[in-house]
């Protein structure tokens, strides 16, 4: 019979993912809301970690995130990339990004940085994306874009690269 002690100490020895969440927000130009954290070198889409250990789903956490970061709190809507991002000194992440939609001049006159995390908040065109967002973020977004252009389904990635 197993106990729950015995059942801890399995789940205690599974391997660890983090997970992560974001929303991909555009203004009526197609230009990327990007967000400049403090906490660390670069640009990001408004996200971050879902908060799974409190029962939290993808899609819950990219909302939650989003109102914390940006303020905007948004129905999302489909998603368009699952992306698998091997680590280096951290546990691979699995990243969720949704459809945030696009934002009219009132929403963007309405965002309001988390000021403890954002530095800034800019909208940048597609051509300039990969300046901002390096490696495995800026070709996951451009696939995101793809896939909103051409109506295709979930993009499956690893490290920013679509397997299927």
């Amino acid at each position: 019979m197993t106990t729950s002690s015995d059942f801890a100490a399995y789940i205690a020895s599974l391997p660890r993912v983090l997970a992560g969440a974001a929303a991909l927000f555009r203004d009526g130009e197609g230009r990327v809301l990007l967000v400049e954290p403090n906490y660390r070198e670069g640009w990001a889409l408004p996200g971050g970690t879902i908060e799974s250990d409190d029962g939290e789903t993808p899609r819950q956490g990219a909302r939650r995130e989003t109102a914390e970061e940006i303020g905007l709190d948004r129905e999302l809507g489909r998603l368009l990339a699952v992306d698998w991002v091997h680590g280096v000194g951290r546990p691979p992440l699995v990243a969720y990004l949704y459809d945030g939609g696009v934002l009219g001049e009132d929403e963007l006159k309405a965002i309001r940085l988390q000021e403890e995390e954002l530095l800034s908040w800019r909208l940048v065109p597609r051509e300039e994306l990969t300046e901002y967002l390096h490696g495995a973020l800026g070709r996951r977004v451009l696939t995101a874009l793809d896939v909103l252009a051409d109506g295709s389904g979930t993009a499956e990635l690893e490290n920013g690269h679509r397997v299927f």
